[in-house]
């Protein structure tokens, strides 16, 4: 995946709203990284009040670096640590590492750089498009409230905006145009501090199409997968994301790409935690079409340390 690619066409859907579309372009802009010499990249975050970087960017810029010593397979998984927060005020440099070439698969190694030490480090995996046996655990869509019954962007923003002692980052997130649209089937976890159980279903998608290519729309879809998931983890505890004396953080993050898709059509995020310990949140999540294919899997294990 060169820059170039940042400029094709988009598929044909229909004309989203230019403030949405400038959302993406941003995202856009994020994950399109300038090469420094090869194998060597610099990435830019977005100045938007943040105090450490947004664990879903650095893993897209990691995959978009690692795609782009790839050319004739696709991407099939990614295992990757966060070892420290990242400083959104200066670039990431990304080193990748050609571990292995071989006639099916390929691997990939990707350390994030600042301030002269690691922040992050990935393995990706690629392979030839081949055919095989193939099954899914069946999910049925019927018993889900498509996205179009459900709260839009305008009633989300609103309801997150109106909570009593929002931190001014996150105002500042939800006053801005975002790059990634989300419903989420059941907002009760926002507004109560009721013990639920520690499972959520959200539809997701992004604001606005994108580049017609599959390379980069697993990179989106890797920046969309943070978003969330670790907060159902809180669940089963009465606590979200906006509780206070929680310090929260990305630890590790996997994720496994089953079939095509694109990342502008809404796909059902169904996500759980079987376990929370040691200060230790466990989370996995699903990505269905909206006709019920699965599109791609995720685990993640973050830190949900309260603070006294």
């Amino acid at each position: 995946m060169s820059g170039s690619d940042f400029e094709e066409g988009v598929s044909g859907k229909p004309d989203m709203q230019s403030t949405n579309s400038a959302a993406v372009d941003r995202m856009m802009s994020i994950l399109d990284l300038e090469q420094i010499e090869a194998d060597r990249y610099r990435g830019q975050s977005p100045q938007d009040g943040w105090q450490r970087v947004y664990g879903g960017q650095v893993i897209g810029q990691a995959l978009v670096a690692a795609s782009r010593t790839v050319t004739d397979r696709q991407l099939h998984s990614l295992h990757g640590y966060f070892l420290r927060p990242g400083d959104p005020t200066i670039p990431i440099f990304y080193e990748v590492e050609r571990v292995r070439d071989g006639k099916s698969f390929c691997t990939r190694r990707v350390v994030a750089f600042q301030h002269g030490k690691e922040i992050f480090i990935m393995s990706a995996s690629f392979q030839i498009v081949e055919e095989g046996l193939e099954h899914q655990i069946d999910m049925d869509m019927d018993a889900v409230p498509g996205p179009e019954t459900l709260p839009g962007e305008a009633e989300m923003k609103a309801m997150m905006l109106s909570r009593p002692n929002v931190p001014e980052p996150v105002k500042r997130y939800w006053e801005r145009d975002r790059p990634i649209e989300f419903r989420p089937i059941d907002l009760t976890h926002y507004v109560s501090r009721e013990k639920l159980p520690p499972r959520q279903q959200i539809w997701v998608r992004s604001s606005s199409p994108l580049p017609v290519d599959p390379a980069l729309q697993k990179c989106a879809l890797a920046y969309m997968s943070d978003m969330t998931l670790l907060d159902t983890s809180l669940f089963a505890h009465g606590l979200n994301m906006f509780s206070g004396r929680l310090q929260m953080a990305s630890l590790d993050h996997a994720m496994w790409f089953h079939r095509p898709f694109e990342a502008h059509d809404w796909m059902l995020y169904v996500q759980d935690s079987p376990s929370s310990s040691n200060a230790r949140g466990f989370c996995r999540g699903s990505f269905y079409s909206n006709d019920g294919n699965l599109i791609a899997s995720v685990a993640q294990e973050g830190l949900i340390r309260k603070i006294a």
